[in-house]
């Protein structure tokens, strides 16, 4: 049986961006009579509208010194006027205008929030006298704005071979997967109870994750070297990218920097495992962490030296065709409850977003879609201004509105801190009425878990979709893996 990756492009007749539509700048559409993929969200239509109309004016955007001619003398000022637009707020609130995701500050809602693990209490009514119900609130916005924001950028030297100065309008998945991974360097350097302070000097571990994500060749995980390494994922600048092919594109970094320098000198102290389907790789099923994979990980991180060491889990999955199918949302909500949860790469089509937190039926997200002059963080600055780099503007949208397509962060410290892991992913299975999100195992030669397959088609039937990241054309061996996907 054919692949559902090649199913998919087959039953498309013409794609205007790209031949690969999984792999599509946000406002590429695609069309074919009698084709299900063909009826497009308002919303899907306007934010590809308003992307593709600006995001020509970044290529650009910085490329001074070059010749003029007569169309670029006359037109100067409406580009101009055009790109004060894209590169300011203006763009911003026109974005979540029409995508919806305007809806800020905290809700009225006195129920508890879940903040990457950690629970915040709001109740007003406090009969108890315990100083956590009434200091709740001021705790969570503490919170969240210690965890570090990754915006668009502009001003930072073109990327590879392109002109791209800016990742305006394209780069919403790069730096929302950053966030996530910053994230998981602050638990592992500062713990999960570290808070930003404005006091100077700041803290040297926090300038040296910052160092690492700076907008150019030399930090470890630039945009610049995320695009390199996830050539074989099809990743451009210019291009929009997906959670698994984003997920993958950190697994071969990493491999990439560990290969290249010493265990002490790792830029990301842990081992990082992208949980997937059966034992042949990505075929259909929910993803299966499995134990022994995860411990071969470690294994292979350390050179041999221990047995286990800290570990990433990067966990990408498909809820559904057009939205994340209800069953899904109580168990996507529950992860936040994890101790090791690192939040959600998600969103809605076209405008990804990084999920750190819940509240009743409403993801709480830090916002990508902002443009802000590059700034670079040395290593060893500990008077640098990072305010860029954090926001108290809490930001929220309804999970059930949340793109089916999307990725799950977790991060462990230890043995324990993993088996913990695994108790609760395995309690969350079994409450999941057949349908986890994933499961775990001991063993690749455990029984093969229930799939995804069934709940989509009690969405409406098991449809062509395109909600599925870009397959690689060639893994690092040269060996093609196109037609390994089935549905999930």
């Amino acid at each position: 049986m054919k692949g559902f990756h090649e199913r998919a492009v087959n039953s498309k007749l013409s794609c205007e961006s790209s031949p690969d539509s999984s792999n599509r700048i946000p406002g590429s559409i695609c069309s074919g009579p009698g084709s299900s993929d063909s009826k497009l969200s308002k919303a899907s239509l306007w934010s590809g509208f308003f992307v593709s109309a600006f995001s020509i004016f970044d290529t650009y955007s910085e490329s001074e010194g070059r010749g003029k001619n007569a169309f670029s003398t006359r037109s100067n000022g409406w580009t101009g006027a055009v790109k004060r637009v894209v590169n300011g707020g203006s763009m911003r609130r026109l974005h979540e205008l029409v995508l919806g995701l305007n809806k800020t500050g905290i809700s009225s809602s006195t129920s508890d929030i879940w903040l990457l693990g950690v629970c915040y209490k709001i109740s007003q009514e406090d009969s108890s006298g315990d100083p956590a119900y009434s200091d709740g609130l001021a705790a969570f916005v503490e919170d969240f704005s210690s965890r570090i924001l990754m915006t668009y950028r502009k001003g930072f030297d073109a990327i590879g071979d392109s002109k791209y100065t800016s990742d305006a309008n394209w780069g919403c998945m790069l730096r929302c997967s950053q966030m996530l991974v910053a994230q998981a360097l602050l638990f592992h350097k500062l713990g999960r109870s570290w808070r930003k302070n404005l006091q100077k000097p700041l803290d040297q571990h926090y300038i040296e994750v910052l160092h690492h994500f700076g907008d150019s060749e030399a930090p470890a995980f630039s945009i610049h070297n995320l695009l390199q390494a996830g050539k074989a994922y099809d990743l451009a600048a210019g291009s929009w990218v997906g959670p698994y092919a984003m997920c993958r594109t950190w697994e071969t970094l990493i491999r990439c920097k560990r290969e290249k320098s010493g265990l002490e000198e790792q830029s990301l102290p842990m081992a990082i495992y992208v949980v997937s389907g059966d034992e042949d790789g990505e075929r259909g099923g929910a993803p299966v962490v499995c134990i022994e994979d995860a411990s071969r990980h470690c294994f292979e991180f350390s050179r041999g030296q221990v047995d286990w060491t800290p570990i990433l889990l990067l966990v990408p999955l498909v809820l559904g065709v057009e939205k994340v199918n209800p069953r899904y949302i109580p168990l996507l909500r529950a992860t936040f409850t994890f101790p090791q949860s690192l939040g959600i790469l998600g969103g809605r089509p076209g405008a990804s977003t990084y999920i750190v937190g819940v509240q009743d039926e409403k993801a709480i997200y830090l916002d990508p879609h902002e443009v802000q002059p590059v700034v670079d963080i040395g290593r060893d600055n500990l008077e640098a201004d990072t305010s860029s780099y954090h926001s108290d503007v809490v930001r929220h949208i309804s999970l059930d509105s949340l793109d089916p397509s999307l990725a799950i962060g977790f991060y462990c410290r230890d043995k324990d801190d993993f088996d913990d892991f695994c108790q609760q992913a395995s309690k969350l299975a079994d409450e999941s009425n057949g349908a986890p999100l994933f499961t775990v195992t001991h063993t690749r030669n455990s029984p093969k878990p229930t799939g995804h397959h069934h709940v989509l088609s009690d969405a409406g039937g098991a449809q062509e979709d395109d909600s599925f990241d870009v397959v690689p054309t060639s893994d690092t061996d040269g060996c093609t893996q196109e037609d390994d996907w089935q549905l999930l």
